[in-house]
């Protein structure tokens, strides 16, 4: 089980260039931005935590753009992924954003990881013209143009969101196949989706038990015909060795630690305590 840092970008505080510097030279596996174009003052959408217009965490309205931010941290690292929890594909043009992402995974050697979301802020979405009761048709959709672009000489895609003829498109990614993670509640409709078009989930920060929705997804996986297992990434906030141990025995490949957004002399400490808490686990 690899372990992992999400950094809650905002224009404040440490940058993502050296946030993931610290993540590399700590230890962990990985390093997850997470992303909103903006924010509608005047919103119907309630947030999943607060259950209504009011957000938890003023760096909602304050994110970084995450590839941007993930390309500077490309720039200053070599080994961890570089990867979104979670990006929101449906708020960009699928045809540009296959090419930014390509171009990422070009010049990173291959590290890029898509965290995706449906995206739960629906006055957001809609200032991008995406229907709410199509979210998740529009996401497949943009996953599947992307995919032919990253991967056929002559691509093209005939959709309802989605249509473009044959065209070349380069930089193809480093690697044979970007994954695609899903962050959201494991229900049975997701985990079903995620089975027929992702590689695997990243929990919400409401999933404390994961025993059931970790089966719905491996039998969801099974149902579908896919080999091996899903990728599993779960948001946690503290390490207890007992919990990490059991969500192993699951079937989690990856946890992930948040940390704050403070000023970059004041974070270097905290990373190396939690990379110090996780060493002494041997798991």
């Amino acid at each position: 089980m690899d372990f992992g840092l999400v950094l809650f970008t905002s224009d404040r505080g440490i940058t993502p260039a050296a946030a993931a510097t610290l993540a590399e030279t700590n230890g962990f596996s990985s390093f997850y931005v997470p992303e909103h174009t903006h924010i509608p003052v005047k919103r119907e959408a309630a947030h999943p935590t607060t259950g209504d217009s009011s957000l938890p965490d003023d760096r909602y309205m304050r994110t970084l753009d995450p590839w941007v931010a993930l390309a500077t941290a490309a720039a200053v690292t070599s080994r961890i992924r570089l990867a979104t929890a979670v990006a929101l594909p449906v708020e960009h043009d699928p045809i540009t954003l296959a090419k930014t992402l390509a171009t990422l995974d070009h010049l990173s050697g291959g590290r890029v990881t898509l965290g995706v979301g449906f995206g739960w802020n629906t006055d957001e979405l809609a200032d991008h013209h995406v229907p709410a009761g199509r979210r998740r048709t529009v996401l497949r959709e943009y996953l599947e143009a992307m995919n032919a672009l990253w991967t056929q000489e002559e691509a093209e895609y005939r959709g309802e969101f989605v249509d473009f003829g044959p065209s070349w498109a380069w930089p193809k990614p480093a690697q044979s196949h970007i994954p695609v993670l899903v962050g959201a509640g494991a229900t049975e409709k997701t985990c079903a989706w995620i089975a027929r078009y992702a590689d695997g989930w990243i929990t919400t920060p409401r999933d404390f038990n994961l025993d059931e929705p970790v089966k719905r997804l491996q039998d969801a996986w099974a149902a579908q015909g896919r080999e091996g297992a899903p990728t599993i990434v779960a948001l946690d906030y503290r390490p207890d060795p007992e919990k990490l141990a059991h969500w192993k025995e699951l079937g989690v490949t990856e946890v992930l630690y948040g940390f704050p957004d403070k000023p970059e002399e004041e974070i270097p400490g905290y990373i190396a305590h939690l990379a110090g808490k996780l060493a002494a686990l041997e798991l």
